[in-house]
């Protein structure tokens, strides 16, 4: 009888051995029968082993693949047994993000309603939803608006403000991706939910624990965006186990705002008031749910807070160890305010070193590391020989794209000289993509352009920022960050000027 099931165990190794291995094959040789070269995957963990481990970061494996294949217009990898082109010319890139949009109007991300609600948001939204639901909630950030959120915006610059006045006083450093997200989750609050978050006041904030929480690199959180990534199939089983409880907080608190703007019959004519409009419309069909909605609230609280706040700690970090571009950027926010008296609208976006200081940070440290499309058919890349199937991942190497030294000479140099006028056209336009491109861009980044550079300006003009002991250098990103960030974070001392 023993002898039976070990033959029984034997068999089923060796059968789950020869499965293993004959996908492997498959997977090996996916990329050479289509003419495209690639390196050589691993069974079960394809070409992206470190980042599955845990062991770097995703955006600098596609970084190590785009060097080591610089004559290539794509270069052909797997995510365990999922082709992933990463492309490289950017000609190609603006035919799949711009001029064949429409073979290619998904991001590929799954969206699993029944045991996820919150994956239901316009990151992950298929074309037929998608394209009606960002076209109602494009206005929220139309000139307009914004221009009536600038003092909204002021005024959580004012609070931040004092709270580094207090820190200054202290002589101590601090840590600056969490300080800068308490300014951008009380912007974001109050611009698109009406709300006071209070992430400057109170240490205990319960949005700032929220954003925090689902932002983290815990565990849980990693597990669940491999899972996305990787072993799509599996995700929607195992959600449960990876579920963060923070989501509830943030369902229950937008609920509890909907339902108050219901009752009090209160508009503010923000992001609230807008999907309220929507609640009881029909687009394209699909039924606006309440956590249809919820879930749009979720991804522009996350994406308005993270992104800003690690785009301005990551300026403070550059502005720190160069003090020349520091002074100068400082000379023009006080001629600046010499000339006006205070910020306006019109006058943070006429100052053009603060815009190219600003860029030059997206350029060196994109929060979007890499972008994803999904062909809807199968498509034929313009000049080549080269025919995908449907469903194969595109995708945009951002990062390596940014750090690319043919396109941007010593990329590790912080130069906000790249982006003058002039050197800005001297450049194929797909080789900056710090919001993404074409239709799928970021609905959100003329906000989050403006909070960035009210938070930078309202810093720089009356604190010097510099390095400490603490600081880290040089910046190594942390291999389980969502949005790259340093391991260690970013820490700085700040000084009254």
């Amino acid at each position: 009888m023993t002898g039976m099931v070990s033959q029984i165990l034997l068999a089923i190794i060796l059968g789950l051995l020869a499965y293993v291995y004959l996908s492997w094959l498959k997977t090996k040789n996916f990329w050479k029968k289509l003419g495209v070269k690639g390196p050589t995957p691993l069974p079960l963990v394809g070409n992206y082993k470190d980042a599955i481990l845990g062991k770097m970061h995703s955006s600098l494996i596609m970084q190590k693949y785009y060097d080591e294949y610089k004559e290539e217009p794509f270069v052909g990898t797997f995510g365990r047994n999922m082709p992933m082109l990463i492309m490289r010319d950017p000609d190609l890139i603006k035919d799949v993000l711009i001029k064949d949009f429409s073979s290619f109007p998904d991001r590929g991300l799954i969206s699993r309603e029944s045991n996820d609600p919150f994956s239901q948001n316009l990151l992950n939204l298929k074309h037929n939803r998608w394209r009606p639901l960002r076209n109602k909630l494009a206005p929220v950030f139309s000139s307009g608006k914004l221009k009536d959120m600038f003092y909204l915006i002021t005024d959580c610059s004012k609070l931040f403000e004092k709270y580094v006045e207090r820190v200054a006083e202290s002589g101590e450093p601090i840590e600056c991706i969490e300080l800068t997200a308490k300014y951008t989750t009380d912007a974001i609050g109050v611009c698109a939910f009406g709300l006071n978050t209070n992430s400057l006041g109170d240490e205990d904030s319960g949005f700032r624990k929220a954003g925090r929480d689902l932002m983290s690199s815990g565990t849980r959180n990693v597990l669940r965006r491999m899972l996305r990534e990787y072993v799509p199939k599996l995700y929607g089983f195992v959600w449960p186990l990876v579920y963060n409880g923070a989501l509830d907080f943030f369902f229950d608190s937008m609920k509890a705002t909907m339902e108050h703007r219901k009752n009090s019959k209160e508009r503010r004519n923000d992001f609230v008031d807008l999907l309220m409009d929507l609640r009881n419309e029909k687009l394209n069909d699909f039924e606006m749910t309440d956590s249809l909605l919820i879930s749009q609230t979720l991804i522009f609280f996350l994406a308005g807070f993270e992104t800003s706040s690690t785009t301005i700690s990551n300026a403070l970090y550059e502005l720190a160890l160069n003090e020349e571009i520091q002074d100068k950027l400082r000379q023009e926010i006080m001629n600046t305010l010499e000339r006006d008296g205070q910020f306006t609208y019109d006058n943070i976006k006429q100052m053009k070193y603060l815009d190219q200081v600003v860029k030059e940070t997206l350029r060196k440290y994109p929060p979007g590391s890499f972008l994803i499309r999904a062909a809807a058919t199968s498509y034929t890349f313009k000049g080549t020989d080269v025919t995908i199937p449907k469903d194969t991942r595109i995708m945009f190497p951002v990062w390596a794209i940014h750090n690319d030294a043919d396109i941007y000479p010593d990329p590790e140099k912080f130069d906000p000289e790249r982006f003058t006028e002039e050197n800005q056209k001297s450049r194929h336009p797909m080789n900056y993509l710090p919001f993404g491109d074409g239709p799928h861009n970021c609905i959100g980044l003329r906000f989050a352009s403006l909070q960035t550079k009210i938070g930078i300006a309202t810093l720089i003009k009356s604190f010097r920022v510099n390095p400490c002991s603490e600081t880290c250098i040089p910046y190594r990103v942390h291999p389980r960050s969502f949005i790259p960030a340093p391991i260690g974070g970013i820490v700085l001392k700040f000084s009254k000027v």
